[in-house]
């Protein structure tokens, strides 16, 4: 492969669209593009992006060596290994392969599938606060998991199909209002409105559920990875591993998106099919997220935004987004389990209270910007 440096500034974005957070602000385009001798195939490389997805892998490994070593029952990373490895069959097995494993596995495919989730609406509205929890869409797959708790009494398949029709029953009411399709401000502001009445619908289901029903459903409203076993972890991560790759793959075609309409169709993107498939790989990533843990509020929307301050890149960052999202999620369920104990901690709680303060402080950034 053949390594060539380009630079170059892309066309100011000219579209309604473009209202949101990425409007008004040239894009750079930096790096060095690998290209295969013949042409086929190139891939851009960003050295800064690069060093910052290697430093929050490195993070990402330490939290889970910790997650799986520490605990009621101490462990050493040597019985860890063992563990994994198949060669020890004792309490360090059951510990590891039961009991941790499964969870720490569904904390990182939860959180990858949040913040990708999380990425691909903000790229697509233009605003930074475009995220499934904040616009309903998390609020919605609730309402269709709740349904089948409360109502049907489904199982975890029955659960996770239930949140996947709300979640995209919850986009198709933003784009049945909106008429135009995804216009960051509006998509904000109908959403707001959207999530609440999402949000009593929640509350009248489980007014109407007995009181075991209601405890059990308040319980997995808060959003917790608690008693997740191997049946949540592969259940989230076959979803990742079918829901990730077009996301991947479209991410180029993303990036164009974000400068505009015009300038997107000048450059061969069919922008309407394009935004049709990464609406519905967003809202199903964070509709099978939510069928698992219950709600796990800001990852979606904290992990984006921490990743493109730190790459410093203007287009979509999935990678380094779903890694932060993994790493997040990962590190504020091993912080509620440790440094709370010997309470249980809901990590939707820890989550929730770290959102909300970056939350704030987003809102009275993007208001200054807004004035400038």
């Amino acid at each position: 492969m053949s390594a060539v440096r380009e630079g170059g500034a892309a066309p100011h974005p000219d579209s309604p669209r473009a209202a949101g957070r990425f409007a008004h602000r040239p894009r750079v385009i930096t790096g060095t593009v690998l290209r295969t001798p013949a042409g086929g195939l190139s891939v851009r490389v960003r050295g800064r992006a690069l060093a910052v997805t290697a430093a929050i892998l490195v993070a990402l490994l330490a939290v889970a060596l910790v997650s799986l070593t520490t605990g009621d029952y101490e462990l050493t990373v040597g019985e860890v290994l063992r563990a994994l490895a198949g060669g020890d069959s004792g309490g360090a097995d059951f510990i590891v392969n039961t009991l941790r494993l499964p969870r720490l596995l569904t904390a990182l495919a939860v959180g990858a599938a949040l913040a990708v989730s999380g990425a691909l609406l903000t790229s697509l509205t233009g605003n930074a606060l475009g995220s499934p929890d904040i616009i309903g869409f998390t609020n919605g797959s609730a309402v269709g998991a709740l349904t089948v708790i409360i109502v049907l009494h489904g199982s975890m398949t029955q659960i996770a199909t239930g949140a996947l029709i709300g979640g995209l029953a919850a986009a198709a009411v933003h784009l049945l209002m909106l008429g135009r399709g995804l216009q960051g401000f509006r998509l904000v502001v109908i959403g707001i409105g959207v999530s609440a009445l999402l949000l009593a619908v929640n509350s009248y289901l489980i007014t109407r559920a007995t009181f075991q029903e209601a405890l059990e459903a308040q319980a997995w409203l808060i959003g917790s990875l608690g008693n997740r076993g191997w049946t949540h972890a592969n259940a989230i991560l076959i979803a990742v591993a079918v829901l990730l790759p077009p996301a991947f793959l479209l991410s180029r075609r993303l990036a164009m998106v974000e400068m505009g309409d015009l300038t997107a169709t000048a450059l061969g993107v069919d922008v309407a099919r394009t935004r049709a498939v990464l609406l519905l790989v967003s809202v199903a990533l964070a509709a099978f997220a939510t069928a698992v843990t219950g709600p796990i509020w800001f990852i979606a929307l904290a992990a984006p935004q921490l990743a493109r301050r730190l790459t410093r890149t203007a287009g979509p960052v999935l990678l380094p987004a779903a890694l932060m999202g993994a790493l997040l999620l990962a590190a504020s369920d091993l912080a509620a389990q440790r440094l709370f104990a010997p309470a249980l901690l809901p990590v939707g709680t820890a989550t929730g209270t770290i959102g909300g303060l970056y939350l704030i402080w987003l809102l009275i950034t993007e208001s200054r910007k807004s004035r400038a």
